[in-house]
């Protein structure tokens, strides 16, 4: 009898066990550039999860693509989690380039209506497809085998995978569900719970049934501010801009000293772009290119060339985004080359305007202290001559005045100031007729 009570306590507590690990989910968004990042936070909230007993994680992702080792990263993570994985992308997002390979690692990979996924083609920085070469064929080699992988594991379909690689197709959520190269489609995620409910899927060695209460517990994952930020500066877009605009900021001050805000400015975007480097493959003769191009676009404003400088700084600025990323890693960092012009463009508009404006203050006439009377008129007070000084009024001011016309300027006429010498105006005379 004892047995038997003993037993019974020992299966309510198992019951009791496995109704807190089903009532919980985590669910957290991955959203930007695959990067060192999200890596770290995808396999931070795998642990917690695991550690918490959880019953199911999801991540929301939207990604146009990445870093090919962060994205390898985040796939052997998501395939030694010991809790099942779902990677949904939601309304109005995408898992293109290495967010394909992400999706496919879920134990569920899900879409709602709306979205795509693949492009997985590998590419250069520049947004190019990678030429035909013995190296592309290597790295077209290995993202397939990657890709073939974790499609064989998932029991996903395979031809359309490598389709993504090799030929760049891009899936809506109907086309990639009708495909087999995902489970659901699911427009919110109390839809996207209840058809995960009850699906079998290979946890580890082991084909685990997810099982969830009716009410159950999601709670979000989220990345700490710091955090956030460094994600937001690793988008190569962003850094790019930051490493521009920090650039030509500081060179602004340099040349239009008196102020502090142009290079605090410049410099807190150089700091920011720089943790953005750090996370991505960066190419130092990409900086080089840019911080060239800025100088030759800052030395057309001295040298008065009219804008040819420009011209052809303007493109050594653009080929210095084109080669800021392309270094290897960056294979499935997808960059639009039209971004790259159009960031060029507007801060090219915008270092026209300053330069305009720097311009104009360098040629702009002194109008205060001595050199600001230049050309003033002034009144005879007493008479002039070349050889002794006379006195004029200027500005409501008598001043000590000589003549350098060779002539003397009589009493009550008008002159001009030409020059001056020490505290002594040197006087022309405006009429002819008022001079002896």
């Amino acid at each position: 009898m004892k047995k038997i009570f003993l037993a019974i306590i020992f299966i309510l507590a198992l019951s009791v066990s496995s109704a807190s690990a089903r009532s919980e989910i985590t669910l957290a968004e991955l959203n930007g550039t695959v990067g060192v990042q999200m890596e770290e936070f995808v396999k931070e909230v795998i642990q917690n999860s695991e550690s918490r007993g959880d019953s199911l994680i999801i991540f929301q992702l939207d990604t146009p693509g990445g870093l090919v080792e962060a994205m390898r990263g985040v796939v052997q993570s998501i395939l030694a989690s010991q809790v099942p994985v779902v990677v949904w992308v939601p309304p109005g997002g995408r898992a293109a380039s290495a967010g394909a390979f992400i999706v496919q690692a879920a134990h569920v990979a899900a879409m709602a209506p709306g979205t795509n996924i693949g492009a997985a083609h590998p590419v250069v920085a520049s947004g190019e497809d990678i030429k035909e070469s013995d190296m592309s064929k290597k790295i077209m080699n290995d993202l397939k085998a990657q890709m073939r992988s974790v499609v064989q594991l998932r029991g996903r379909n395979q031809e359309i995978s490598e389709k993504m690689i090799e030929e760049s197709i891009s899936l809506t959520a109907t086309e990639a569900l009708k495909g087999r190269a995902i489970d659901i489609i699911a427009g919110d995620i109390n839809s996207l719970i209840k058809a995960v409910g009850g699906r079998r899927v290979k946890v580890g060695s082991q084909f685990v049934n997810i099982k969830l209460d009716n009410e159950v517990k999601v709670s979000r994952a989220e990345m700490s501010f710091s955090e956030k930020i460094i994600q937001f500066v690793s988008d190569p877009q962003i850094a790019y801009l930051l490493i521009s605009g920090g650039v030509m900021a500081i060179f602004f001050e340099i040349i239009t000293p008196g102020g502090f805000m142009l290079g605090t400015v410049g410099g807190v975007m150089l700091v920011l772009g720089s943790i953005g480097l750090k996370m991505l493959p960066f190419n130092w003769a990409g900086i080089v290119l840019i911080i060239a191009g800025i100088i030759v676009m800052v030395i057309d404003i001295f040298a008065g060339t009219m804008g040819v400088l420009t011209l052809v700084g303007l493109p050594v600025f653009c080929l210095g985004g084109i080669f800021l990323f392309r270094a290897p890693g960056g294979e499935l960092l997808q960059i639009s080359m039209s971004l790259i012009i159009g960031i060029a463009l507007a801060l090219a508009v915008c270092f026209v305007l300053v330069a305009y404006l720097v311009l104009k203050g360098i040629r702009r006439k002194v109008s205060t202290g001595q050199q600001g009377m230049i050309g003033l008129e002034v009144e005879i007070i007493s008479d002039l001559t070349p050889d002794s000084f006379g006195q004029v009024m200027c500005h409501g001011e008598i001043w000590r005045a000589k003549s350098i016309d060779g002539k003397i300027i009589l009493k009550g006429a008008s002159g001009k100031v030409q020059g001056i010498e020490g505290m002594t105006l040197l006087i022309q005379r405006i009429n002819q007729n008022d001079s002896i």
